[in-house]
């Protein structure tokens, strides 16, 4: 494959695919949308290139390139709360962040509870720098009373179904979606909360709420319906899908559920393995979220299951507020956090640089795995696969500035916090989307 026959060329950086097993310096040739060829021997030699005249050859040497991010569980608020952000301005985000894909929860205003809403989301995703794929509800109106019309929902091109930001609480309600969910081989995402424990909550349950006179979400509410949801599962042999994983108890129930062989599978997302309840002490609205921050032991317990494999997926729950609704009490304040752009260097921050993951456990847990949980024809760079490609610099530090944030909400926790590891380059079906 000769430079004149491609349209860009990735060369000399150290290709690191856990879908497809690659790991070493390779140059990766695009024509297109799709890769064309992947080169590990005869390389390009790079002192030889002058790359200012030569636009189409991209010099990766020092970089780590990975297939594109895939981020299973975001937030983009459009139809209903468009102030907050959109499916455009969260795909700017996405891409910023080094996610090529994203895939959006339905609770919006109208919920995304049926073939219009789905067939909205993916007319206004045509626009959107990445790709953006459609979680559809559960129930109608995510009132957790009826189920929707998941073939339908399915059909309009909806990759799983949950009622994600409450629970589906009526286990009646809760196992008939996963027998319906089985026959049309979608996933069902669970949010796991008991609503009755968990009523009036505003932060983890423990010794930090008990000193702030803070009410408290008790770990067992998020334990109660991960375990009742996993026995569903094992009953009806569908598959779920734990949310937001965030208490040691829960790592614990599904680490035993994945070794009797039920269909469970889970994420843990960045806030949950990098902060804890400390940080509620100053009062940071943008540190409220559901489920909460929890206590130092179930972040080491998210690391141990991010570690051994229990935990399958990071995903970022990135969650727009805007400015207005979270400058109030802390009581007051909505939930969420925006996670895009800050996700990556957080993982190669608190899960690479300290040993918890290499660097193949880390991409895998970004790419292959959540592909492969919601069925994505994505997550692997091999010849004729989809040129989406995330370019790394693993050695870059630089520090979170949230006016400089693309999303168009800044609620975010970790302003000034010092991270190392950014997306330099993110390339979408052969089109340069993002780069430093």
């Amino acid at each position: 494959m000769s430079k004149e026959t491609s349209d860009l060329i990735i060369a000399g950086g150290k290709l690191i695919d856990p879908g497809s097993g690659l790991n070493k310096i390779a140059d990766i040739y695009i024509k297109g949308k799709r890769i064309s060829k992947i080169e590990t021997k005869k390389l390009i030699d790079l002192k030889k290139v002058k790359i200012a005249e030569d636009e189409k050859i991209i010099n990766a040497s020092g970089k780590i390139v990975a297939t594109g991010l895939i981020d299973m569980h975001t937030h983009l608020r459009e139809p209903g709360r468009e102030d907050e952000e959109t499916i455009y301005t969260g795909s700017q985000a996405a891409v910023a962040g080094g996610f090529t894909c994203i895939c959006c929860m339905p609770n919006t205003d109208p919920p995304i509870d049926d073939q219009e809403s789905v067939n909205f989301v993916y007319e206004r995703a045509r626009k959107a720098l990445c790709k953006v794929f459609c979680i559809g509800a559960a129930t109608k109106g995510l009132k957790g009373q009826e189920l929707t019309e998941m073939a339908d929902l399915k059909d309009a091109g909806a990759v799983a179904v949950t009622d994600d930001g409450r629970p589906i609480f009526n286990s009646r309600i809760m196992r008939h979606c996963l027998e319906y969910s089985k026959m049309l081989n979608l996933p069902v995402i669970s949010h796991c909360e008991d609503l009755d424990l968990s009523s009036g909550g505003v932060m983890h349950e423990g010794y930090v709420s008990t000193l702030l006179g803070l009410p408290g979400i008790p770990s067992l509410a998020e334990e109660i319906m991960v375990s009742r949801d996993i026995k569903l599962a094992e009953f009806t042999s569908g598959r779920v899908h734990i949310a937001h994983v965030s208490t040691k108890g829960s790592v614990e129930i599904i680490r035993a559920a994945k070794k009797k062989g039920i269909n469970v599978s889970c994420e843990a997302t960045p806030h949950h393995f990098s902060l804890t309840d400390e940080l509620i002490k100053t009062f940071n609205t943008n540190a409220r979220v559901n489920p909460p921050l929890r206590a130092q032991k179930d972040v080491d317990e998210i690391k141990k299951g991010l570690r051994d494999g229990t935990i399958d997926c990071i995903a970022t729950d990135h969650a727009p507020h805007s400015i207005e609704e979270k400058d109030v009490e802390f009581n007051a304040a909505p939930p969420g956090l925006v996670g895009l752009e800050t996700a990556l260097g957080l993982v190669v921050t608190e899960l690479i640089n300290k040993n918890v993951l290499s660097w193949e456990e880390a991409i895998a847990k970004m790419t292959i795995n959540p592909a492969r949980i919601l069925n994505l024809n994505l997550g692997k760079i091999e010849k004729e696969s989809p040129a989406d490609i995330t370019i790394i610099d693993p050695r870059i530090s630089w520090t979170v500035d949230i006016s400089k944030l693309k999303s168009k909400s800044k609620n975010s926790p970790f302003e000034g916090r010092k991270l190392t590891g950014k997306a330099w380059m993110t390339i979408v079906d052969g089109k340069i989307v993002h780069r430093l």
